[in-house]
Parts: structure tokens; C-alpha cells; sequence
């Protein structure tokens, strides 16, 4: 008798990762749910749902709830230590040298999805493939010999802008069972499973409470200047902006203002007009390559810098050292350094990288 594959599923105990597992098991892989415990009490929070915060053991308890239920292994995994050196550390660094640091995506490539697995495997549980409840899509080109990163096919839920860091090692074990789905369709393989799932209120935030708190940083009053120089208020520390900032800044002005630059070394936040806001060129380094193995060539992409927005026609070329040069067809507003740059073509990645 063919022994079944071994899946092991990261549960939050939302709906997504519940139909994931249930679709899995339907399938007939032998399933193993996860989740991973990164809360370590260091802050104290009051605010909305986010996936770093106190809430996490109401979200353990919903994962083992649902794991109870579709009658599948279930463990909690402590990532704790490695998330702050890797993630939390990161975020202070970044924001303090002026850039605007994205954890999401550092968080899916370093933890969920390369320690989390591995320390599932040294505990002693075996399983052939990881899985989760993204919306995205993983196929093989047998031309190339490499894994190619799809979107889902539901645009408007596609979270490959937050995978895209993913190696080929990884590619090669991950299963997105939602990925040929809607969230409709979701939603309704749930209701007619019986899955009594959270439908969690959805959010792009890793923190629920206030940023600063993770910073630990005293006020260091600044300036707030026009892209011209001249003083319009200040602040209590750069690091409490980010670019394209509208909301907030504290000043009045004849017309609504923007942060465009921010200066950690003299403690500045320089604002200017919408207008302003707007370049086509941007540079990118550290960039893990997925369709292709490296960029030799220039090639026409479309490209999208932030995670809500939709993707823009682009140029991009090879610099030295790896870095790529980026050449917008039309303006893009409030180009980010730290934030990360996702490259498409069609629905599938091209690779990305973090804005220098």
C-alpha cells in the first residue's frame, strides 16, 4: 500500500488556514498542524488584532480547536528568541536609519517558513511538504528546472507581494491548497465543511499596539522642513515617518504636505507637495530571483511597491554588486526605502527585493 504524504500545516485558527488543512486531508495527505509562538510578553498592548501581540494564546487555542476537530496532530512551536533577533531587530534598525522596514515579508522567509518547519523537523515530526493558507500558487517549468512563485487566482487576495522572498529549496516543499481559489469560495467550502472557524478582520499590521514601543527610543526633537529648507515645525523623532506620510505631521500649510525625505543623520523630516511625492527611477538590492536565476538583461515587468498597491509597468536592469535599476513607464508616488519592490510578469514572480 502507497503510503500517504505528509503534510505539515501552519494553523492561526482563522478560516483560511482551517480550509487549507481540511482541503489537505480531503485529499488524503496525512496532516499535521502548526503554529508558531513568537508572543514573549515584552510589551505591553492595548490595541487591534496583529499577528505579533497578546492575543496569541486566544489564537493557539482557536488552532487547537480546529485541529480537535478535523481530528489531525497538533504543536506548538517556540520561536520567540529567533523572531526577535530576526524580525523585532531588524524593525528597530531599519526605522532607525531612516528606512521604512516591511516584517511581514521578513517574517514569512526567515520564520514561518524556514525556521518554524525546521524546528518542527529537529521535534521529531516528519512530514514531506508545508503548507499554509496563502493565496498564492507554486508549478515547476520543466524548461528552466525551477519553482515559479504564481499569484492566486483571486488578484484581490493575493499575498505573493508577502512570499516573494521564498528560495527554490523552499518552493519545492510548500503547498498553497487556497491558491486556486476565491475567498468566497473559501468562505464557502468553510460553511459547507462545518469549519466553525474565526473569520478574522483583516490587516497588514504585524503590531497592535503602537510602533514606538517596539523602537524604545526617548523623544529627540527635530526639524520639519520644506524639500527648499525652510522650517515649518518639528518633531520628537524621525523615526516616527515614513515616506508618503500625509497624516500626522503636526504642521499647517497652504496645502496638504508629504514626507518625501527623511535625514536620520541630522534628525529631519523634509515634506513637500503630492507633486513631490512622485519619481520613476528607484534602485533595489537584495533580491532573491525566482523565474529567473539572476537579471543579465534589461526586461519589462510590472512592479508594485507596497503591498495595497497594484502593480505598475516597469523597467529594470542589472547594476553592479546586484543591485537593479528600476525605471517606472509613468511617476510612482512615495517610493520607499526598506519597503520591499515585487517584480511580475504576468501572474508570476519575477523575483524582488528592498529598496535602497
Amino acid at each position: 500500500m502507497k503510503e500517504k504524504k505528509k503534510v505539515l500545516v501552519g494553523l492561526s485558527g482563522g478560516v483560511d488556514s482551517s480550509v487549507a488543512a481540511f482541503l489537505l486531508k480531503k485529499d488524503g495527505y496525512d496532516v499535521i498542524g502548526v503554529t508558531m509562538s513568537i508572543w514573549d510578553g515584552s510589551f505591553s498592548v492595548s490595541g487591534k488584532h496583529a499577528c505579533y501581540g497578546p492575543d496569541e494564546e486566544e489564537e493557539i487555542r482557536e488552532a487547537r480547536e480546529i485541529a480537535a476537530w478535523l481530528d489531525i496532530p497538533y504543536h506548538v512551536i517556540d520561536c520567540a528568541t529567533e523572531y526577535k533577533e530576526s524580525v523585532l531587530n531588524y524593525f528597530k534598525i531599519e526605522y532607525l536609519s531612516g528606512r521604512t522596514p516591511n516584517p511581514c515579508v521578513r517574517c514569512n522567509q526567515l520564520i514561518k517558513f524556514g525556521l518554524l518547519p525546521l524546528l518542527a523537523k529537529k521535534g521529531g515530526l516528519a512530514y514531506d511538504f508545508f503548507a499554509t493558507g496563502h493565496y498564492a500558487r507554486v508549478s515547476y517549468d520543466e524548461h528552466f528546472g525551477r519553482y515559479l512563485l504564481r499569484k492566486g487566482v483571486d488578484t484581490k487576495k493575493d499575498q505573493t507581494y508577502f512570499v516573494h522572498r521564498l528560495s527554490q529549496e523552499q518552493l519545492s516543499k510548500i503547498v498553497f491548497p487556497l491558491g486556486g481559489f476565491t475567498k468566497a469560495e473559501v468562505r464557502e467550502i468553510a460553511r459547507q465543511a462545518g469549519i466553525q472557524a474565526v473569520e478574522k478582520a483583516e490587516s497588514q499590521d504585524f503590531y497592535g499596539g503602537d510602533y514606538k514601543e517596539l523602537l524604545e527610543m526617548p523623544a529627540t526633537p527635530g526639524e520639519i522642513v520644506l524639500t527648499d529648507g525652510t522650517l515649518l515645525g518639528s518633531h520628537n523623532g524621525f523615526w516616527n515617518y515614513t515616506i508618503g506620510q500625509r497624516k500626522g505631521l503636526g504642521i499647517a500649510y497652504s496645502e496638504p504636505l508629504y514626507v518625501v525625505r527623511i535625514d536620520p543623520e541630522g534628525n529631519r523630516v523634509v515634506v513637500g507637495t503630492k507633486e513631490e511625492t512622485y519619481e520613476t527611477t528607484f534602485f533595489v538590492k537584495d533580491i532573491n530571483w525566482i523565474s529567473v536565476e539572476k537579471l543579465t538583461v534589461s526586461m519589462e515587468v510590472t512592479c508594485k511597491i507596497r503591498s495595497a498597491q497594484r502593480e505598475r509597468e516597469a523597467k529594470i536592469e542589472p547594476e553592479n554588486n546586484g543591485i537593479v535599476k528600476g525605471t517606472f513607464f509613468h511617476p510612482n508616488d512615495a517610493i520607499t526605502p526598506g519597503q520591499s519592490a515585487v517584480f511580475y510578469q504576468g501572474d508570476v514572480v519575477v523575483g524582488g527585493g528592498t529598496i535602497l
